[in-house]
């Protein structure tokens, strides 16, 4: 009975969360930059290696993430490898926030 009641919470959960209508809807072209610079961080530091994120090779998300906005803030758009400093800040958001829910489970 409890199995059953988790899975329906869940379901409901889910249903409740909206994914496309309430984040990509909202930001399509800033979700397609991240993305962007999700797979350039990856052809950069895991060359050859189908996309995935290599967590243990950078584990600085707050800082990188200040970084990022600091070099923003001072009028930098672009970083020095042709990304938007927004986009990489974005990502390392992204990052933070899934390793705080990872480690919460």
């Amino acid at each position: 009975m409890m199995m059953l009641k988790k899975k329906v919470n869940e379901h409901q959960k889910r249903k409740e969360t909206p994914v496309f209508s309430g984040v990509l809807k909202y930001f399509p072209d800033a979700i397609l930059e991240v993305a962007r610079v999700s797979k350039i961080g990856n052809d950069q530091h895991n060359p050859g290696e189908p996309l995935h994120w290599a967590k243990e090779k950078s584990t600085d998300e707050p800082d990188a993430l200040v970084r990022h906005l600091i070099d923003h803030a001072k009028g930098e758009v672009y970083d020095t490898d042709g990304q938007r400093h927004l986009a990489k800040a974005a990502w390392r958001a992204l990052a933070f926030l899934q390793r705080e829910l990872e480690h919460e489970k």
